[in-house]
């Protein structure tokens, strides 16, 4: 019995393993890699020269991904996997984030370098998520979502940190709209 759980759990592991290995990632063709097409053109120039910009300026890199789906994955993996088989930020001071969209699971994430933990933190992402991002989407305007997101995070950057409201999101009344965690930031 014994050697059948073991046997079990190594199994089990090896699909793990197998899986993780089985993501293909979208190649880093520059600031912005739009492979599910959910931005304007003019849109993604612009924000490809921001970031070129903050990054010439800061050495700091922000890069924006929107994937058609997380290949089976949770976002959270897919974004670390990503990151690191990208080299996003400088290896020595690990400064690097991604903004990533995946479409058809409608889920985003800003995956931050522990060089940029002490100002992205995991309040103000949420604020840029909650409070900045998903009320686009919810009005279907993904381009004015990801470019005030990218804003957001260049405003917090910068050394201005957004306010971090008592509650990030109220109910729409419609339990079918209300996707987005309504409890108070912690």
């Amino acid at each position: 019995m014994r050697v059948l759980k073991i046997g079990l759990v190594l199994i089990l592991w090896l699909f793990a393993v197998s899986a993780r290995a089985e993501l293909t990632f979208p190649a880093l063709s520059g600031r912005v890699v739009d492979e599910a097409q959910m931005i304007e053109p003019s849109v993604r120039a612009q924000l490809s020269q921001q970031l070129q910009a903050h990054e010439q300026t800061t050495g700091e890199q922000l890069v924006v991904v929107t994937v058609p789906d997380l290949q089976g994955t949770t976002i959270e993996d897919y974004g670390v996997q990503l990151g690191r088989h990208w080299g996003i930020g400088q290896k020595d001071k690990n400064n690097g984030a991604l903004l990533i969209v995946a479409r058809d699971e409608r889920k985003l994430r800003i995956e931050v370098g522990y060089g940029l933990e002490d100002r992205l933190t995991d309040a103000q992402t949420s604020v840029i998520i909650h409070q900045v991002i998903t009320p686009a989407f919810k009005a279907g305007n993904f381009s004015k979502g990801i470019s005030d997101g990218v804003a957001a995070m260049l405003v917090v950057l910068g050394g201005n940190p957004l306010d971090e409201p008592s509650t990030v999101y109220e109910s729409s009344g419609d339990p079918q709209n209300d996707f987005v965690s309504r409890h108070p930031l912690l």
